[in-house]
């Protein structure tokens, strides 16, 4: 019994840790794009602040609306063999720029659907870390 409440605890923590890991490569993301594109707006007087409010927005929507789009987009998406999954990343972008108004602004929608295709390879790298992490620490555990 022991032992199996110390590997729900080692579950929760990997999740955990796997969930800053993602939360941190967003921000660095959303702050490296705004200091490079002057038409995405991020509040400026509080840049990291404002980035993870975006990022725990953009994981919450992630996690409830975006399961939705991607299979109610699933035609498309197989006819544009993948390339029309950035646009659902795109849409989520702008759902949070309504959300956050004033704070965040996506002026420019090919900027956009640029930090939407970066966030994508974000992930895709993110992902990888994570999986050689997990082989790692399952091979030395």
């Amino acid at each position: 019994m022991h032992l199996i409440v110390k590997e729900k605890e080692k579950i929760r923590i990997n999740r955990i840790i796997e969930w800053l890991l993602y939360m941190l490569g967003y921000i660095i993301v959303f702050i490296f794009v705004t200091s490079f594109f002057k038409t995405i707006y991020i509040d400026e007087e509080n840049l990291i602040i404002y980035s993870s409010i975006i990022v725990l927005i953009i994981y919450i929507l992630n996690k409830t609306i975006k399961p939705l789009l991607v299979s109610l987009t699933i035609p498309i998406t197989g006819l544009t063999l993948g390339l029309f999954y950035p646009f659902i990343n795109l849409f989520i972008l702008k759902l949070v720029d309504w959300i956050l108004g004033s704070h965040f602004q996506l002026h420019n929608i090919y900027i956009a659907l640029f930090v939407a295709i970066l966030l994508s390879i974000m992930n895709f790298i993110m992902e990888q870390i994570i999986n050689k992490i997990i082989k790692r620490v399952k091979h030395h555990g």
